[in-house]
């Protein structure tokens, strides 16, 4: 018998609402910011070293560059578990980039205090102190994936491989969308995405419903983005009015596609989807876009 998994729309009621759950991007970027004070001391150590001598400044510029690569792990690695912690399903991050950062830290103060007056020993406490402190305000990478309870280990890999490829659909379009610099383009492809991200949380929320959606958030996202590089590669060159008007169009009919898939998963639904896949098919492949459909996981 099939399992129905918890949250607000299962029989048992909880708490969290998939539509609210989808990932917040601006979010995400924003908490890489916490640790850009720390690109200070690099440049602090530079400056101070370039009266001291030939092999002092080289020393303090190789000091400068490791601790300037541990402050861009450090928000990397922030980004990177801000989208863990926002995601019901994550793997963990491939690549330990804060622990990465600690110890890069470590190593570039133990560099700086050996341009000073400390010795070998004494560089090498400071550097312990200075990766211990890190460790202490920053944390530690994610070192386990997030599963869902009642999904086996292969259930759980297909919903994150799922989630991660429409997450780099998305972020494609965004890349896309924000050279052309235009706010209100900006803003309806945001509008668009979000709709798309609460149908990624639903599936995080309810994972039975990934084979029925696998289209829209892989091949169907996949149309979206190429359907954005090619406007954009027509608008930067003629800035037909003409074109907009589709694109808008084209993002109104997917979102309304979208939205209304999401609402039938979550009163749990399953009817007429091959009808919806069609729709939206013929939808991009008007506006020339091609799809090629995937086999099954």
């Amino acid at each position: 018998m099939a399992r129905k998994f918890g949250g607000k729309f299962s029989p048992n009621g909880a708490t969290s609402d998939p539509r609210d759950a989808a990932v917040d991007p601006a979010r995400i970027r924003a908490a890489g910011s916490r640790g850009g004070i720390l690109y200070v001391p690099p440049v602090v150590l530079v400056f101070t070293s370039l009266n001291a001598g030939p092999a002092t400044l080289i020393t303090a510029l190789a000091g400068a560059g490791v601790l300037t690569l541990a402050v861009w792990l450090l928000q990397e690695g922030l980004r990177a578990e801000a989208a863990y912690d926002a995601r019901k399903v994550a793997r963990r991050p491939a690549l330990p980039r804060k622990m990465l950062a600690s110890a890069l830290t470590g190593i570039g103060v133990a560099i700086a205090a050996y341009t000073g007056d400390s010795g070998v020993v004494e560089s090498a406490l400071y550097g312990i102190a200075a990766l211990s402190l890190h460790v202490a305000a920053f944390g530690i990478d994610p070192l386990t994936d997030k599963k869902v309870a009642g999904l086996d280990r292969f259930q759980q890999d297909r919903v994150a491989r799922v989630v991660d490829e429409a997450e780099a659909h998305l972020t494609q379009m965004t890349a896309e969308i924000a050279s052309l610099k235009d706010r209100r383009l900006i803003e309806r492809v945001s509008g668009f995405q979000r709709v798309a991200r609460r149908m990624i949380a639903t599936v995080e929320q309810d994972p039975r419903d990934l084979s029925g959606v696998r289209r829209y958030l892989g091949v169907y996202l996949m149309g979206a983005r190429d359907a954005t590089t090619k406007f954009v590669d027509l608008y930067q060159r003629t800035g037909d009015a003409a074109a907009r008007a589709k694109f808008e169009a084209l993002l109104d009919d997917l979102e309304e596609n979208f939205a209304a898939r999401t609402e039938k998963m979550l009163l749990d639904d399953r009817s007429d989807m091959d009808i919806e896949i069609n729709v939206l098919r013929d939808r991009l492949q008007r506006e020339g876009v091609s799809l090629k459909m995937k086999g099954n996981d």
